[in-house]
């Protein structure tokens, strides 16, 4: 149990909580505040409750309960990991997080069983998935060990304080060479699996790509993102009328040597601050041997 005193008047009590050990976010005290291991001069209190100088705040952080998701010995390529994070090169065709119809077999599932020093996220233990990728798509991705780690890095890809380089191997060539695409994302008004710009719900999203090979009917586009939208690259290189290649969703398979069983879609490369040390940090995964194939056979088509 930590006890401490009120110095000031006028602060919401998960507000000063979250101030005074930030290693939790606010909404975790808001959580602990209604479970009622957060108490005011003895008295259990809402959330909301406006503290006065010399208020006596105790609070009691319970040990992290085992979650409902079964660890599987599923391997992991790992490119970093310390005790605040972990950072993998996924494969393509994982999922990431349980959901209906992907129970078990997911990275949260990996991740259970290779990480034995997981502190505890919002009371459970589990990893903290502070970005996704799609099943189908390949590539460096980090996941918090600890609750602060989780808030630190989440402010990171929030504040745009990240930079993240994709690899995309799409339909045609893109002209002009490089260029910046801006647009909003939300969802599809009528096929609801569907990402689409400029509709009116739609968040702002900013794309640049910059043509690192070109063969005679594809390109190999080095893509950053500014913004992290769902889908944001494959809804833009198919805005392009360059949709990636192998793209079931936005895209359509198209005879020649241009075709693949997923999309051409790699996240090559990660650039963070650690969020205990704050050391500028960069992980790089290779190009995926299915990648690398079919780089191969649009280039021996260009010459034959």
């Amino acid at each position: 149990m930590v006890q401490k005193a009120v110095e000031k008047s006028g602060m919401r009590l998960d507000a000063w909580l979250a101030e005074e050990q930030p290693e939790h976010s606010r909404a975790r005290w808001q959580a602990l505040i209604v479970d009622g291991d957060v108490t005011v001069n003895g008295e259990s209190v809402k959330r909301n409750r406006k503290l006065q100088a010399g208020d006596r705040v105790e609070w009691a952080i319970p040990e992290p309960v085992s979650t409902n998701t079964l660890p599987e010995d599923i391997p992991l390529s790992i490119l970093y990991e310390d005790s605040h994070m972990i950072v993998i090169n996924k494969p393509a065709g994982l999922v990431v997080h349980p959901a209906a119809g992907n129970e078990d077999g997911t990275l949260v599932n990996a991740l259970l069983y290779h990480c034995k020093d997981l502190a505890g996220i919002g009371g459970e233990k589990r990893p903290g998935i502070v970005h996704r990728l799609d099943k189908d798509t390949s590539g460096v991705m980090v996941i918090a060990k600890t609750e602060q780690a989780l808030n630190e890095l989440a402010r990171q890809f929030k504040e745009r304080e990240t930079e993240k380089e994709y690899l995309a191997i799409v339909r045609g060539v893109p002209t002009p060479p490089r260029g910046r695409i801006a647009t909003t994302i939300g969802r599809h008004p009528i096929h609801r699996k569907k990402m689409a710009v400029n509709v009116r719900s739609g968040r702002h999203a900013v794309s640049y790509y910059d043509v690192a090979e070109a063969f005679n009917n594809a390109a190999m586009l080095r893509v950053r993102i500014e913004t992290g939208r769902t889908h944001q690259i494959r809804v833009h290189m198919a805005h392009l009328k360059h949709p990636i290649i192998g793209d079931k969703l936005y895209g359509r398979s198209q005879p020649g040597p241009a075709r693949a069983d997923r999309q051409m879609l790699h996240a090559a490369r990660l650039s963070l601050s650690h969020p205990d040390t704050g050391e500028r940090l960069k992980f790089q995964a290779p190009l995926p041997k299915d990648m690398e194939e079919l780089l191969t056979k649009l280039r021996g088509a260009q010459t034959s």
